[in-house]
Formats: structure tokens, sequence, C-alpha cells
């Protein structure tokens, strides 16, 4: 049964000619005649039974329709440039993966790691792309994620293979400075943890996280603490911002002590309290249920294989 899917000379000069709003623009992109990129335009619009272009007073403009089209068909275009590159590199060895990441994951833990999978695997190439939502695998965005959530939502994810990494521990995070300031008593030349009480805590500038504006509360309420302004304080999104603002004793911060390994151990910051803040999130490596692939098969065992390097050292 033929294939409902144009020529691919013809996508391309429909989107170079979409991207200039020029035929002369687009043959000039690609290497061959206005007039071939014309006649390469009509034959699409033919074969689609819709106008995709009007003519304007500089050149042309695209229809609802074409404008549509060319929101749909940009990514499968750039994926077929991205395959085909990877498959060059490869030589048809190994392959790659598109993995989506939670920001601070990424940058805190998984990457200072990959170099360990990449000596192991030189073959397959790691493409990492910063994701907080769930996704279609359907809408092959990425074949993989690492993604931290609730169970619930982890649960409503369609058609996704779950697998569990580690719980999310939070626990409260300042510089020493900030501790000189307001409990003087406290310091000592060592870069230990403290075990201040929820009360002193609540004397110290709270650093909040926007995406989880409740997030004191919870710690406050797992203290035992009723503390009424448990939502006051600067707001930033990502928890490596809030470890640089705490890092400049802006405040303090709940962070997982797995996303601050380099900064603990040098006494950039030090854990205030023994209460965390545990159940609430954990991480998960999620693929898709239908799709079986070797190389996230290799990718979570050596995955795996780091978490429990990890707790059984930090944790």
């Amino acid at each position: 049964m033929r294939r409902m899917i144009p020529s691919l000379q013809a996508l391309l000069c429909f989107e170079s000619a979409a991207k200039h709003r020029s035929y002369t623009a687009a043959a000039q992109e690609l290497s061959i005649t206005q007039s071939a990129v014309s006649r390469q335009i009509q034959q699409l619009e033919d074969f689609l039974a819709v106008a995709l272009f009007v003519r304007a007073r500089h050149g042309v403009e695209l229809t609802q329709a074409g404008e549509s089209y060319l929101k749909t068909i940009k990514s499968h275009l750039l994926g077929i440039e991205h395959a085909t590159l990877d498959l060059m590199a490869h030589k048809g060895l190994g392959g790659t993966l598109k993995l989506g990441v939670v920001p601070t994951f990424a940058t805190r833990w998984l990457l200072p790691r990959l170099y360990r999978f990449n000596r192991l695997y030189p073959e397959i190439t790691i493409h990492l792309e910063t994701s907080t939502k769930p996704f279609l695998f359907s809408e092959h965005i990425f074949d993989a994620a690492i993604y931290a959530g609730t169970p619930a939502q982890i649960e409503n994810w369609p058609d996704a293979k779950i697998q569990f990494l580690m719980e999310e521990a939070l626990v409260p995070v300042c510089s020493k400075t900030l501790i000189e300031k307001y409990f003087p008593e406290c310091v000592s030349d060592e870069n230990e943890s403290l075990d201040l009480t929820a009360e002193q805590i609540s004397q110290l500038p709270l650093l909040q996280q926007t995406t989880r504006p409740y997030i004191w509360n919870e710690w406050f309420a797992q203290a035992g603490y009723a503390y009424p302004y448990a939502m006051d304080g600067q707001r930033h999104e990502l928890f490596s911002m809030l470890a640089v603002a705490a890092m400049h004793h802006l405040g303090v911060a709940l962070i997982p002590p797995l996303l601050l390994e380099k900064e603990l151990e040098q006494g950039d910051l030090i854990r205030v309290s023994r209460v965390e803040l545990v159940g609430t999130r954990s991480y998960y490596f999620v693929s898709s249920e239908q799709h079986k692939n070797a190389l996230i098969v290799k990718f979570t065992q050596w995955l795996e294989h780091e978490v429990r390097e990890f707790e059984s050292q930090f944790l």
C-alpha cells in the first residue's frame, strides 16, 4: 500500500521557502533554481490538494494551512537530519540515545558521572535535553527520560515503562556565613553539619522553590513545628538556583544532598538539621513500554549501578 508521504525534496523546498518567505532565497539555500523550487512546491500543493502559499508584495506568505503544516513537519525533518548525522558518525555501530532529564539532576548528578558510561560504551552517544513534564513516546521527542515526580504522576504516564531510581530527600542547607550571623555559638572550624531546631531555622531567611511553594510548610510539619510564615522568602525556580543563592548567604534552602555533593564536601554549604523531607517525590527512569531498545538496556544497567554506588557512599 502506497504511503501518503510527499517527496523529501518537495518538503525541503517548502520548509526553506516558508522560512525565508521567498522562493528565490530557498533556491539559493538549496543550490537549485527558483523555478525548481516553484515546481516542487506546486507538486506538493497538488499532492495535498491544499494551497500552502499566497503571493505577497515581497515574496510569499504561508496560508493558515501552510503554517499548520510547517509546524508539524519541521521536527520530523530535523529528526531525519539528526538520525542521518548520528548514523554517519557511528558508521552503523552503536547509536544515539536522546534523554529528557530534569535540569539540576542532569547538571549536578548525571553529567559528572557520564564519562564513565562513555568509557564503557564509546560507540553510544547520549544527547541530554531538559524535560520537567511527562510526554508521549509516540511523539518521538525522547527515547527515554529521567523524571522527578510523585507516584501518582508516574502511574498516569501513558505507555511508559517505569524504573525507580532513588527517593528525593530534601534537607535544609545554607552557608556557614549565614549561621555565623544568626547563631555564632553554633559555628565550628570544621565543615560539619548542624542540628538546629525547627524554631531556630524559622529565624533564618527562607529560600523558596517557585514550582513547590508549600515545601517549607511540609518540612516544618515534618519537624513538628507550626510556623505561620513558612511561605515567605525569595523564590527561585530550580534547585541549582537555590544552591547558588544559599552559597551567597541569602538564606536557607531545601535541596536534595545528591545535588550538592561538591558544595557539601568543600564546605560551601552545610546541612543545618537532621530532619529530612522524604517521600514526596522520587527519581524514575521512564522509557517506552512498546519500544525495545538495546541501548536503553545498557544505559539503565549502568545508571542503576551508579545509583547503588552513590547510595553506598553518601546515604
